[in-house]
C-alpha cells in the first residue's frame, strides 16, 4: 500500500514537471510579476476595487429599482468618478458634476436650434466638443488624465455628445432625455462619494502626513542632485529630469490633500510654495554649475565650504522626515549661510587689498574674485533652501489667521489648444459623415463612441498612444461581455444574482485600474462593461444587440486611433522645434519688456516645458533629447540672469563704461534669434566683450559698493557666456531641426 502511495506521488511529481516544461519551457521558472496585480494585489488596490464594485452595484440596483431607462449609466458614472484617494474622488466628482451641467445645457440648446439640419447639426456637435477640448487644454495643471479641471471639460464633451445624439431620434423629448442622463450621473456621483466616505479613517491626519512625505520625497531628489554637484559632477542638475518631474507632479497633487483636510489653514498653499522654492533651488544650482565651468574658480575656501554643505544636504531628508521641529536644522543652515557670506566678504577684502596695494598680482586677484562669486552663489542657494524649509514647516504646523496664498499657475500653449480642438472636431465630423453617407443603422452608436474617445483623449499630448491602450481595454471588455451576454446573463432572474454575476468582472476592472501600466486599458474596460451588458428590468442583451453594439464600439476605437495618427499627428520634432523658438522669443521678451516677468514665472514655464520634453519619448538616454533638455534648462538660467542684469542696470550704480558694456549685451539679447553670424554669434560675442571689460574694470575699482555691484553683474554675465558656449548646438537655430544637425 505504501509503495503504491509512493508510486502515485512520484507519478504526480513527474506529471507536474512535464507540465511545467511544456507550459513554461526549459530553464528556471518564469517570473509572473506583471500579473501580481491580479493574483496578489496589495491591500489598498484590493480595497479600492472592492469599494468601487460595491458602489457601482448599489448605483445599478437603485437605478433598476427606480425603473430608469438606461440604468447602466449610473454604475458607469461610479467607475468614472472613483479614484484611489478621497481627495481625488471628491475633486473628480465636483468637476464631473460641473461638466455634466455644462454639457446638458449645451446639448439641449443644440437640439432645440437645428433639429432639421443634419450637416449643420454634425458641424455644431463636432465644433462644440472641439471647443471643450480647447478650453480644457488651457486650464491649469498637466495635460494628463489625473487633471480633474480638464476632466470637467471632458465630461462636458461626452455628456454633450451622448444627449445630443440621443436627441436626434426624438428632438421633441430632448428635455426628458437630458434630465434622465443628468439623473444617472448625479445618482452615480452621490453613491460613490457616500460609499467612499465610509472607508476613510483619520482622513485629515493622513492628508497632512502625505503632504509632508511628498515634500521629503522631492527634497531627497533635490539634495542628492545638488550634493553630486558640490562633489564635482557639474552636469548633475541638467541630467536629472526626474527631479523636476517629481516636483511638478507632487505640486499638482497638493489640491487633493487640501480637499481631504477640509477646513484647512493654507497648508496646501505653503506646500506649493515649498515645492516651488525647491525648483528655484535647482535653478540656483544651474548658476553654480555654470560658474564652476570658469577656469581657476575653485579655491580652498570654496572646496571646504562645499564639502560641509554637501554633508548637510545628504543628512537633511532624514532629519526633516521625522515629526520634529525644523528649528535646529534652520539654525545649522543659518550657520552655513553665515560661513558663505563671511568667506565671500573675506575674498572681497583680499581682492580690495590686492587692488589697492602695489605691486598688483592680477592672477591672484582673479582667482580670489572667482572664488568669492562661487561662495556668493552658494550662499544664495542656501537661502533658497531655507525658504523651502520654512514653507514646509508652516505647512506642517499651520498658524492661526494665516492669509498666505500660492495659486496654481498655467503655462498652456494656445497653438496646442487649437490643434487639440481641430483634431477632435474633424474626427467627430468625419464619423458623422460616415454615418450620413452609409445610412448605417448603428452609425449613431459608432459616432457616439467616437465622440466619447475624442472628448476623453484630445486634450492629451499624445492621444494616439492613449487610444492604443484604450483599444486593448476595449478588446478585453468585448470578450468579457461576449461571455456574459451569450452565456452567463441569460440565467439570473433577480437583481441579487445579477450582482453576483457582475461582481467578479467589475472587481477585475478595479484591480487593473489600480495597476499603473494598465490604467488606460482599465478605463476602457470599466467604461464599456456595463454598456455592453445593458442590464434592464424587462429584457436582456441578446446576441443581436450585443454584436450590433460591440462592432460599432470596436470600429470607433480603430477609427479614432487611425485619425489621431493621420490628422495632425503628434510630431516630437515639431514640438521640440516650437519649444526652442519659444525659448528664443522668451529671452528677447525678457530683455525688452517694459515690465519684466517675475523669476517664478520664468522658472515655472521652463520647468513645465522641461517635463513635457522629458516625457514625450520613451528613450530617456537619447542624445538629441538630452541636448534639448540641457538647452531648456540653459534658457531658464540665461533668462533669470537677464532679469538680474536688468535690476542691476536699473539701479545705475555701475560705472559708465561697465553700464554701457552691459547695456550693449542687453541690446543684443533683445534681438537674439539664435542665427549666429560667426562661431558664437553676435550675442555671445557681446557677452564675452562685456565680461572682459568688467573683469578689467573691476580689478581697478576701489569703491566697495560699486565693486560689489560689478561682481554681481559679472557673475550673471559669466553664467550667460558659459551657457551660450556650452549649449551652442541648441541656441544655433540656423538648421531646421536639431535632430538633423546631430545625425
Amino acid at each position: 500500500m505504501r509503495s503504491a502511495a509512493l508510486s502515485i506521488g512520484q507519478l504526480w511529481q513527474a506529471f507536474a514537471q512535464i507540465a511545467r516544461q511544456t507550459l513554461l519551457g526549459g530553464g528556471p521558472p518564469r517570473k509572473l510579476d506583471h500579473f501580481r496585480w491580479l493574483y496578489a494585489p496589495d491591500l489598498l488596490s484590493f480595497g479600492y476595487a472592492l469599494r468601487t464594485t460595491i458602489s457601482a452595484l448599489i448605483a445599478l440596483g437603485i437605478a433598476l429599482w427606480w425603473e430608469l431607462g438606461s440604468p447602466q449609466w449610473a454604475a458607469l458614472t461610479v467607475w468614472m468618478v472613483a479614484q484611489g484617494t478621497r481627495g481625488k474622488s471628491i475633486a473628480k466628482a465636483r468637476w464631473h458634476m460641473f461638466g455634466m451641467v455644462v454639457g446638458t445645457i449645451c446639448a439641449i440648446v443644440l437640439v432645440a436650434c437645428m433639429p432639421q439640419a443634419p450637416l449643420l447639426y454634425l458641424f455644431c456637435l463636432a465644433g462644440g466638443i472641439g471647443a471643450f477640448c480647447f478650453i480644457g487644454t488651457l486650464l491649469p495643471g498637466p495635460a494628463a488624465m489625473t487633471n480633474y479641471r480638464i476632466h470637467g471639460m471632458r465630461a462636458s464633451g461626452f455628456t454633450y455628445a451622448i444627449i445630443a445624439l440621443d436627441g436626434v431620434l426624438a428632438p421633441d423629448h430632448i428635455f426628458e432625455i437630458a434630465m434622465a442622463r443628468a439623473t444617472y450621473i448625479t445618482l452615480g456621483i452621490v453613491v460613490e462619494t457616500t460609499i467612499s466616505s465610509l472607508f476613510q479613517y483619520r482622513l485629515e491626519n493622513r492628508a497632512r502626513n502625505r503632504l509632508a512625505s511628498n515634500f521629503v520625497q522631492a527634497l531627497g531628489g533635490v539634495t542628492r542632485t545638488l550634493g553630486r554637484l558640490l562633489q564635482g559632477d557639474r552636469r548633475s542638475v541638467s541630467t536629472s529630469p526626474e527631479v523636476f518631474s517629481t516636483i511638478l507632479t507632487l505640486s499638482d497633487q497638493v489640491e487633493f490633500a487640501e480637499i481631504e483636510m477640509g477646513k484647512h489653514k493654507h497648508e496646501g498653499d505653503h506646500a506649493r510654495a515649498a515645492l516651488a522654492a525647491m525648483t528655484v533651488l535647482m535653478s540656483r544650482g544651474l548658476d553654480l554649475a555654470a560658474l564652476l565651468q570658469v577656469p581657476d574658480s575653485e579655491g580652498t575656501h570654496y572646496q571646504q565650504t562645499a564639502a560641509e554643505v554637501s554633508h548637510f544636504l545628504q543628512t537633511l531628508p532624514g532629519r526633516v522626515d521625522q515629526d520634529q521641529p525644523v528649528a535646529p536644522v534652520l539654525r545649522e543652515l543659518d550657520e552655513l549661510c553665515a560661513t558663505c557670506r563671511q568667506l565671500a566678504a573675506a575674498c572681497l577684502d583680499e581682492e580690495m587689498v590686492a587692488a589697492t596695494h602695489t605691486p598688483v598680482n592680477r592672477d591672484e586677484e582673479r582667482v580670489v574674485s572667482r572664488q568669492g562669486q562661487l561662495l556668493h552663489k552658494l550662499g544664495e542657494m542656501m537661502d533658497e533652501l531655507r525658504l523651502a524649509l520654512e514653507q514646509f514647516d508652516m505647512s506642517r504646523n499651520p498658524q492661526p489667521h494665516d492669509h498666505f496664498r500660492y495659486a496654481m499657475r498655467s503655462y498652456r500653449d494656445w497653438r496646442m489648444a487649437f490643434t487639440n480642438s481641430l483634431r477632435a472636431s474633424v474626427t467627430i465630423f468625419c464619423s458623422g459623415l460616415i454615418w450620413v453617407a452609409t445610412a448605417w443603422p448603428d452609425g449613431l452608436t459608432f459616432m457616439m463612441f467616437v465622440s466619447i474617445v475624442c472628448a476623453l483623449f484630445s486634450t492629451l499630448e499624445q492621444p494616439a498612444l492613449a487610444t492604443k491602450a484604450f483599444l486593448h481595454g476595449t478588446i478585453c471588455v468585448i470578450g468579457m461581455c461576449g461571455l456574459l451576454d451569450l452565456w452567463v446573463m441569460a440565467q439570473p432572474t433577480t437583481y441579487e444574482m445579477l450582482a453576483m454575476c457582475l461582481s467578479i468582472p467589475m472587481l477585475l476592472g478595479g484591480l487593473a485600474f489600480a495597476y499603473v501600466p494598465l490604467v488606460l486599458a482599465a478605463v476602457a474596460y470599466n467604461l464599456f462593461l456595463l454598456i455592453l451588458v445593458g442590464p434592464l428590468n424587462q429584457g436582456r442583451m441578446d446576441e443581436v444587440m450585443y454584436f450590433n453594439t460591440a462592432l460599432p464600439l470596436l470600429l470607433a476605437m480603430v477609427f479614432a486611433m487611425w485619425m489621431y495618427r493621420v490628422f495632425l499627428p503628434f510630431d516630437p520634432d515639431g514640438l521640440r522645434w516650437d519649444m526652442r523658438l519659444n525659448i528664443l522669443r522668451g529671452l528677447r521678451r525678457l530683455a525688452s519688456q517694459r515690465v519684466p516677468e517675475l523669476p517664478s514665472e520664468v522658472v515655472g514655464r521652463s520647468v513645465d516645458g522641461f517635463v513635457r520634453l522629458s516625457t514625450m519619448t520613451p528613450d530617456k538616454k537619447s542624445f538629441v533629447l538630452n541636448r534639448y533638455l540641457s538647452g531648456v534648462l540653459s534658457g531658464m538660467t540665461i533668462g533669470l540672469n537677464v532679469l538680474r542684469l536688468r535690476a542691476i542696470l536699473a539701479q545705475g550704480v555701475l560705472p559708465p563704461g561697465a553700464q554701457r558694456a552691459t547695456q550693449a549685451m542687453m541690446n543684443r539679447m533683445q534681438r537674439f534669434t539664435g542665427r549666429y553670424g560667426g562661431q558664437y554669434g553676435r550675442t555671445a560675442r557681446a557677452t564675452h566683450l562685456a565680461v572682459q571689460y568688467l573683469v578689467q574694470r573691476e580689478q581697478v575699482e576701489t569703491n566697495l559698493s560699486v565693486r560689489l555691484e560689478m561682481l554681481r553683474a559679472l557673475a550673471s554675465l559669466r553664467v550667460i557666456e558659459t551657457e551660450l558656449e556650452q549649449n551652442q548646438d541648441f541656441f544655433d537655430a540656423s538648421s531646421p531641426y536639431l535632430d538633423k544637425a546631430f545625425s
